[in-house]
Order: structure tokens, then C-alpha cells, then sequence
């Protein structure tokens, strides 16, 4: 019972930042952004370019990267990997 209580309080967070999110999208007339300066969205018509910055990028020092299309973050596996010795 208390594992039930606990997902459907996590949906529901979930939804109310996601409803936060597209509000702040359409308020400040923009596809993408942060909310409460700290969780990014991006509600932008996602391309190819974008997703390999966000998925892959060696160089970049960030692990996690905003989504290309959504709110929340992606794993950016080029840093991982460049951190594993790999790349």
C-alpha cells in the first residue's frame, strides 16, 4: 500500500512540473527554458543536432544535459564514456 501511495505521489509531482513547465513555456512565449532555475525543459521541434550535443558530447564536462524534447535530463554518454577511458 505504501509502494502505491508512493508512485502515485511521485505521477502526480511529476505532472504539476510538467503543467509548470508548459505554462512558463507559453508565459514567457519560448520552447524552451528553466523552471525555478533549476529544471530545464525544451518543448522545441527536436532535430538530430541537438539530441547528438545532448546524448553525446565527450567534450562537454556535463553528465546530465537538459532533454531534447521534454522536462528533465538526458545522460550524456559521450562524458561518461571519455570518463571510463574510452573515447
Amino acid at each position: 500500500m505504501d509502494e502505491e501511495r508512493i508512485r502515485g505521489a511521485v505521477r502526480k509531482l511529476w505532472v504539476a512540473v510538467f503543467a509548470a513547465a508548459v505554462i512558463d513555456a507559453v508565459r514567457k512565449d519560448r520552447g524552451h527554458g528553466e523552471l525555478f532555475g533549476v529544471i530545464p525543459y525544451d518543448f522545441r521541434i527536436p532535430d538530430l543536432e541537438r539530441a547528438k550535443r545532448r546524448t553525446w558530447n565527450p567534450r562537454s564536462s556535463r553528465i546530465l544535459t537538459p532533454r531534447t524534447f521534454g522536462v528533465g535530463w538526458t545522460v550524456n554518454f559521450g562524458r561518461l564514456a571519455r570518463l571510463a577511458g574510452i573515447v
